[in-house]
């Protein structure tokens, strides 16, 4: 998951067998996403699942008077109605497309329907769920315990993972609303990422210049989030 590739592809899809795959591309379509644009919105009805192939989404949460937070985010790693296996058909928070790019979008009674005649299909993606929900318990130890700096350059890998390229762009503004800090807060951590030439930053355009660097100052919680999921998906590192 760690490494760019110019491919669109989603590793779940990839993980299946082709003939499945290759249904499911045919019972659904694929679909540009913009940055800002919502696909899902928390207590209403899920009408279709993402599978990202080049963008990425963010699950954000949020309280009245309070701004938003990210309680997960959902890259070609992923899919976005992993809790339709549940057999829940709301959606348990706001999906907004964080990095634009293509995703499959398959409706959710098609879905559906998929899950009960393919087995493989099934158990691959309860893999996933779990994997979610291990990622929601250390995400709210992360935003506990670990200082801004650390989790900035956790959030930044992510996001360099899902984007598939160097650049990609980002606001101050909607990191500090996405890790639930100041904005000022997320301009000093950053600019001191830049200093170091760790990262470049203009006009919201992030340019990552030293990944190894970055990893270095991440919290544990990136390394934990990538073990889990390469070994609940029988991943090979």
């Amino acid at each position: 998951m760690s490494e760019p590739s110019t491919k669109p592809s989603n590793s779940l899809l990839d993980n299946l067998p082709s003939p499945l795959s290759t249904l499911l591309f045919d019972k659904g379509r694929e679909m540009r996403m913009d940055f800002g644009q919502i696909l899902g919105r928390a207590g209403e009805p899920t009408l279709a699942v993402y599978f990202p192939l080049t963008g990425f989404i963010s699950q954000v949460a949020g309280m009245e008077y309070q701004k938003p937070l990210e309680v997960g985010m959902i890259g070609r790693e992923g899919m976005l109605g992993a809790h339709l296996l549940l057999g829940i058909h709301t959606a348990p928070s706001n999906a907004i497309v964080q990095g634009d790019g293509l995703a499959l979008e398959i409706p959710s009674k098609i879905f559906v329907g998929l899950l009960t005649q393919n087995h493989k299909l099934n158990t691959l993606l309860k893999h996933y769920l779990f994997v979610q929900f291990i990622q929601l318990t250390q995400g709210c130890l992360c935003q506990s315990f670990h200082g801004l700096s650390s989790r900035l350059a956790k959030w930044l890998l992510m996001s360099h993972d899902r984007a598939r390229h160097e650049n990609f762009y980002l606001t101050h503004q909607f990191i500090a609303d996405m890790l639930g800090v100041r904005r000022s807060a997320v301009t000093i951590a950053a600019g001191q990422l830049q200093d170091k030439n760790i990262i470049q930053y203009s006009r919201g355009y992030i340019n990552i210049l030293n990944r190894v660097e970055l990893e270095a100052r991440a919290c544990e919680c990136y390394q934990r989030d990538l073990k889990h999921y390469k070994q609940q998906l029988n991943l090979s590192d």
